[in-house]
């Protein structure tokens, strides 16, 4: 018996590190997304150019998925239980800006497309109006998983479900596996159709890139670098498709185990990508990353000021 507890007691020790190192990665990574956010607002070159506008929507969106995926974390943790219609709000969420930021790192690849091989008509199809119809477009587009994944929930859910207390978990509110299996097949295809259009992308600006010469050239090399960037955050956002997946696997096999692949999944591929990312792009844009570095070193000014 004192065996046992000794091992229930590490056990919840454990729980309450892993908890606490969480929660103070995730206010650094969100802190540096904030900052990101505000030098983005400080100049109006930015919130009136296409690819900055739709750099901010990344932002927003990593910002917001983290927020509620880290919510999500802290009701397990914690053993919250819900209610089924409020549980299914909330995990429309991440459903929605799992999508957002992939899609919106593809609607970058084609305005670097139009830059470098149709400059004549960059300033007409990538002006700020039809930025912000792209935008539309992308929540739009992104919505689709969202609305086939929660529409089996209701087709399948029995009215007592929406009543009833439960952790919520996307992988508890989707009760049979052919759910899993359509939202993997929605996401896989998602993925294909926005792999195809960066890598027609690419290979067309890598034509231009040839044919390209002096201060052309420059400028298309640094055009194909930023596709192969955003085919990156493509991939990564691809293993964070997956990772429902697995910790849905994991589930049925052991919860104490799937609180640990959990927990690694989320630091791994949900942290760390979604904020590392965004930042290495801001700092290889030399305007932004300017404004960057004036914004960091305005807030280290007032804090020593405080």
């Amino acid at each position: 018996m004192a065996a046992n507890n000794s091992l229930a007691g590490d056990d919840f020790l454990d729980r309450k590190i892993k908890f606490f190192i969480l929660q103070v990665l995730v206010m650094p990574f969100l802190s540096v997304n904030l900052l990101l956010i505000v030098t983005f607002f400080q100049k109006e070159y930015f919130y009136t150019t296409a690819r900055y506008i739709l750099f901010a929507v990344t932002l927003l969106s990593d910002s917001l998925l983290l927020i509620v995926s880290n919510i999500l974390l802290i009701f397990t943790h914690f053993r919250i239980n819900i209610q089924g219609w409020l549980c299914i709000i909330i995990c429309a969420v991440p459903l929605l800006y799992l999508t957002v930021t992939p899609v919106t790192l593809t609607a970058m690849t084609l305005e670097r497309y139009v830059a470098i091989c149709m400059p004549l008509r960059h300033g007409e199809l990538c002006s700020t109006r039809n930025t912000m119809h792209a935008i539309l477009i992308i929540h739009g587009l992104s919505s689709v998983p969202c609305i086939a994944i929660l529409s089996t929930i209701f087709v399948s859910a029995s009215l007592s479900f929406y009543t009833k207390y439960w952790m919520c978990l996307i992988e508890l509110v989707l009760l049979q596996a052919w759910q899993h299996h359509l939202r993997s097949a929605v996401y896989q295809f998602q993925f294909l159709i926005l792999c195809i259009m960066i890598i027609f992308s690419y290979t067309k600006i890598m034509k231009v890139a040839k044919a390209a010469s002096g201060e052309d050239k420059k400028s298309t090399q640094k055009g194909l670098r930023t596709v192969l960037l955003h085919g990156f955050q493509l991939l990564l956002c691809f293993i964070q498709m997956w990772c429902p997946f697995i910790d849905a696997a994991v589930l049925h096999v052991n919860y104490s185990l799937y609180e640990i692949v959990r927990y690694l999944n989320f630091v791994v591929f949900y942290l760390a990508p979604r904020c590392l990312s965004p930042l290495i792009y801001g700092l290889r844009d030399e305007v932004f990353f300017h404004a960057l570095k004036n914004v960091a070193c305005f807030a280290l000014y007032k804090r020593n000021i405080m």
